[in-house]
């Protein structure tokens, strides 16, 4: 049996809870996760009975271990609404504004504000970043951290301090065309065609060209109707075409000589590909970092 437990880290986004058993290193001892992400939960009885169905046998093995979650979890919508720390923030910074869940044992971590005229904000990221910096301390220097996801955020870190980040909507996009638009109509259905990499690139590489995204969308059409491209390779234009547009957005302002890429792998090595269309050459790739992160805020803390 474990003896030697120190934190139970929550990573719990918006369809999915996923936890960490760390040891006193912060190494991982233990993991479990379920569908009871925070999208589909409702009240905070039903997020007490999520935690205890994941993590129960662990408190009950380890009386005393602390809980720490990110991600969700701590939006309107969940099991209590953290506050959002400015930018620049670092770990220190995302510590001090940490919600306490006393009856519940259990604090959950702050998501993190850029304000301006287009205010943005996150979940969850900033923890995956803090993880990033924690097992690559010369990302800390100055470097841009890419999250590919359903919202891809860009978060630029100077003197280990996240200084500001965008969100692109590319996956939320990429879903909704691929499901309920006229595009829709020539493609197969989804999740019946393996990934097409030559489909992929040719949306990438029509991302570089001049012209607007709007326009652009309109050719994954007519490149299937006129039978330019197969009806299996939309899909993956498509896909191409909108996180070439995300890119070719970023570079417009330069990027420092150090990036990083953080998330699923299979999507990563897809932003790699893209990336390498515009020159920019063997990115840093990393899995969830969300579980060394809660343990470097965890300790922030002192718990």
């Amino acid at each position: 049996m474990v003896t030697d437990a120190r934190l139970i880290a929550l990573d719990w986004g918006s369809t999915r809870l996923r936890a960490f058993l760390l040891g006193a290193k912060g190494e991982v001892l233990a993991s479990k996760q379920s569908d009871d992400g925070a999208s589909t939960l409702h009240g905070p009885a039903a997020f007490a009975q999520a935690l205890a169905a994941v993590a129960g046998d662990w408190r009950t093995h380890h009386p005393g271990v602390p809980v720490l979650a990110c991600g969700m979890v701590g939006s309107q919508h969940g099991w209590r609404e953290a506050p959002y720390a400015p930018c620049p923030a670092d770990a220190a910074a995302l510590a001090a504004q940490t919600l306490h869940l006393a009856d519940e044992g259990a604090r959950i971590v702050p998501g993190l504000m850029h304000d301006g005229l287009q205010p943005d904000v996150m979940r969850g990221e900033e923890t995956q970043i803090v993880g990033a910096l924690a097992r690559h301390p010369e990302l800390a220097t100055d470097a841009c951290l890419v999250l590919p996801g359903t919202h891809a955020k860009w978060a630029r870190v100077q003197e280990g301090r996240v200084t500001g980040f965008a969100t692109h909507m590319t996956g939320e996009l990429y879903a909704l065309l691929r499901q309920h638009s006229v595009l829709a109509r020539l493609m197969p259905a989804d999740g019946g065609t393996a990934p097409d990499t030559a489909g992929f690139i040719a949306g990438v590489d029509a991302a570089r060209q001049p012209g607007a995204l709007g326009h652009q969308l309109f050719s994954v059409r007519t490149l299937g109707l006129f039978k330019r491209l197969a009806p299996e390779q939309l899909p993956d234009y498509l896909s191409g075409l909108l996180i070439g547009h995300e890119i070719a957005h970023e570079l417009q302002g330069g990027l420092p000589a150090r990036l990083a890429l953080i998330g699923e792998p299979t999507l990563c090595e897809r932003y790699a590909l893209a990336l390498s269309r515009f020159g920019v050459t063997a990115p840093l790739q990393l899995d969830n970092t969300a579980p060394a992160g809660l343990w470097q805020l965890a300790q922030a803390l002192g718990l």
